[in-house]
């Protein structure tokens, strides 16, 4: 799998307590079956330790199917599972410090909610931005004004920058082509896939509803 986010079309980001009792390495091993594009490490609520363990696994598993890893807000546990970037939010290093600290070929993503975060993203080096939460999102606490941004705001980002722009939050099969059809290159889910009954069959049909070769019925 190419390591350029041009190409990548489903994310998931992983966090096991929307997983329904299943362990992480479980949801990203079935995600990879149904063809995910790439991995978010992010664990929120999880000692650093605990962390690297889980991280650990999931780096063998994306590295045997040849998906990238990118690792949540956490600069040293990237580093220390040999992932191929880090992801960080507006309140988090900032984006050429991550850059500095990882080196020019590692991915570095950025979170951000309006056009000028978006900008100002990009010129500090950003690989590609995660925009949202587009539909609203019950994974963390976010600001009113940048819950539920719709995906006009994803047509005026991706307007205004010339980087990969991943839609998130509150993203399902049946909405996700709309993203796309913004102008977005990709969409990012959690319980989507984590929470589904068939993680796997989640992931083939968000692959299919992205690439436009299958529709929800009405």
């Amino acid at each position: 799998m190419p390591r350029d986010p041009t190409n990548w079309q489903t994310y998931l980001v992983t966090q096991e307590s929307a997983s329904n009792g299943r362990r992480t390495p479980e949801i990203v091993g079935r995600a990879l079956e149904g063809g995910i594009d790439v991995v978010q490490l992010r664990e929120k609520g999880l000692d650093a330790r605990d962390r690297y363990e889980v991280g650990s696994v999931v780096r063998t598993l994306t590295a045997e199917a040849d998906v990238p890893l990118i690792v949540n807000d956490r600069i040293d546990l990237a580093r220390a599972l040999g992932a191929d970037g880090v992801h960080v939010g507006q309140s988090d290093l900032p984006v050429a410090v991550a850059r500095d600290l990882l080196g020019e070929s590692a991915i570095v993503g950025c979170s951000a909610s309006t056009v000028e975060e978006a900008l100002e993203a990009e010129r500090a080096g950003a690989s590609y931005l995660g925009v949202g939460a587009i539909y609203g999102t019950p994974s963390k606490s976010v600001a009113a004004k940048k819950d539920g941004i719709g995906t006009e705001r994803i047509e005026a980002i991706v307007d205004a920058v010339d980087i990969p722009v991943i839609g998130i939050g509150g993203i399902t099969a049946e909405n996700a082509r709309a993203v796309v059809d913004a102008g977005g290159t990709g969409v990012a889910v959690i319980s989507e896939i984590s929470g589904a009954d068939d993680p796997t069959g989640a992931t083939e049909t968000l692959v299919e509803r992205v690439d436009g070769e299958e529709q929800p019925s009405p």
